[in-house]
């Protein structure tokens, strides 16, 4: 199972593999005070989720490869085939450190990638750049207003996935700029209704969680 890539065109890459189905049952409460923006990444990681609304379990840091958790922008760096140049990239956007997290139940899957920057201009760039690489790669088709998530965020939808691709079934993708971070947010399940409730649950409740600037 593989996190995400960052290709050397100075872009990054969300690779997700997995198909599942899963319905929004659950949800986890927004944090009940207005949080202050993190200092470090183990900041940003109090930050994140710890369920997610279809009641996924989460799957331990370690067991994936790269390992999840806290990344940094030499981590980051490291995926892409020139990591000198990402690396001058990312300091572009301002990359100060993110977070990834994933749940998963037999082919069902559900992550969340949270970056942090030093200026919001990093952050929406960064944002806007990864969903024009995963049209790209994925096929489907980007709305930058989707009715159904909060404002400043993309959503992809890829109902029917090539076959060769890196997804087995009918997906949902959002990349959200809000503020400093950038959110994305990625479901993977046996019917687009399913993997776009699943998608739309938990980047509204990630994004409640968040400082406001």
């Amino acid at each position: 199972m593989r996190s995400r890539l960052v290709p050397v065109a100075g872009t990054a890459l969300l690779l997700l593999i997995g198909t599942g189905c899963g319905s929004a049952d659950r949800t986890e409460p927004a944090a009940t005070s207005a949080p202050a923006r993190p200092s470090s990444a183990g900041g940003l990681e109090r930050l994140l989720l710890t369920q997610v609304p279809s009641g996924l379990p989460r799957v331990p840091d370690s067991e994936l490869d790269p390992a999840a958790g806290r990344k940094s922008a030499e981590d980051l760096a490291g995926y892409a085939p020139d990591p000198t140049r990402q690396r001058r990239v990312l300091e572009d956007y301002g990359y100060r450190w993110g977070w990834e997290r994933f749940w998963r139940s037999g082919n069902a899957l559900t992550s969340v990638f949270l970056d942090q920057f030093g200026r919001a201009e990093g952050a929406g760039s960064y944002a806007a750049d990864l969903a024009g690489n995963d049209e790209a790669y994925y096929g489907g088709e980007l709305d930058t207003t989707p009715a159904r998530l909060p404002a400043g965020c993309t959503l992809l939808t890829v109902d029917s996935p090539a076959p060769a691709g890196r997804l087995t079934g009918p997906a949902a993708l959002s990349w959200c700029a809000h503020g400093v971070f950038t959110l994305q947010v990625a479901a993977v399940s046996t019917s687009p209704a399913a993997a776009l409730a699943e998608l739309e649950a938990v980047t509204t409740a990630q994004l409640e969680r968040l400082p406001a600037g």
